[in-house]
Parts: structure tokens; C-alpha cells; sequence
């Protein structure tokens, strides 16, 4: 069982996989640092100073020996305030449409790269049209 186990490691695709899933949490990190660093203050800025992570509703009311404000949504979160936080929905949401875009590009790319090396590997042979033709003349000299 133990050289199964090492043989399934060893192969390639889990390996491909393994490295794949920790460049990803990586890359995720980055898209994340860009959406809320970067994208978000300029939505932000354009809606005229809306902080998207302070949009939410309480469904519940702060513990009774809460201080904080009641419009900090980390703060009300960590007293365990029951609450719809929507404006960190949106920028997940945001974060997520930037990481299916890119991957989006780089799937895009990738297979732009091996068509065109397929293409260029491939031998030229007849076109359909020109076998067609040879059995449509085949076809007529049997007739």
C-alpha cells in the first residue's frame, strides 16, 4: 500500500496539481491585495468616499458591554453581531470576477500557444475538399 501511495505521488499530474494549488493560494493573495488595496479605494473614490466594508445590515443587537461603533463592521463582527455584511460580498465579488478574468487570459493564451504549435507539427495532408474530390473520381471510374 505504502508504493502505491508513493507511485501516486510521483506522478505528474498530482504533482502539477500540488504545485498549481500553491501558486494559486499565492496568486489569490495577490488579486485579493489588489482589490482591496487598489480597486475598491477607486470604486470608492468614484462613489464618492463609499467604503465597501462597511456596508451591512445587523440583524441582531451589540452585547450590552460593546464600546465600538455601530457602523465598524470588523468590530461589530468580532462582538459576534449577527449581521448581512453586502459590502464585503461585493468585494469578493469583485475579487473573484479579477481572478476568473485573468485565468480567463491565461487559459485563452496557453491555447493559442499549443494550437500553434500543433499546427506547426502537424503534417500538411489533403485538405476535405480534396479528398472528396478523389472519391467523388474514384466513385466515377467504378460506375
Amino acid at each position: 500500500m505504502l508504493n502505491e501511495f508513493k507511485a501516486f505521488i510521483a506522478r505528474g499530474n498530482v504533482m502539477d496539481l500540488a504545485v498549481g494549488v500553491i501558486i494559486g493560494a499565492a496568486f489569490g493573495k495577490i488579486v485579493t491585495s489588489l482589490t482591496e488595496s487598489v480597486i475598491m479605494p477607486v470604486v470608492g473614490w468614484l462613489t464618492g468616499g463609499v467604503d465597501f466594508t462597511n456596508y451591512f445590515v445587523a440583524l441582531g443587537s451589540p452585547p450590552a458591554d460593546y464600546k465600538g461603533s455601530l457602523t465598524d463592521y470588523a468590530a461589530l463582527k468580532a462582538a459576534g453581531v449577527p449581521m448581512i455584511g453586502y459590502g464585503d460580498f461585493i468585494t469578493q465579488l469583485v475579487n473573484f470576477l479579477i481572478v476568473a478574468w485573468i485565468i480567463f487570459l491565461l487559459v485563452k493564451g496557453v491555447n493559442r500557444v499549443v494550437a500553434k504549435k500543433e499546427a506547426e507539427a502537424a503534417p500538411a495532408g489533403p485538405s476535405e475538399v480534396d479528398i472528396l474530390q478523389e472519391i467523388r473520381d474514384e466513385l466515377r471510374k467504378r460506375a
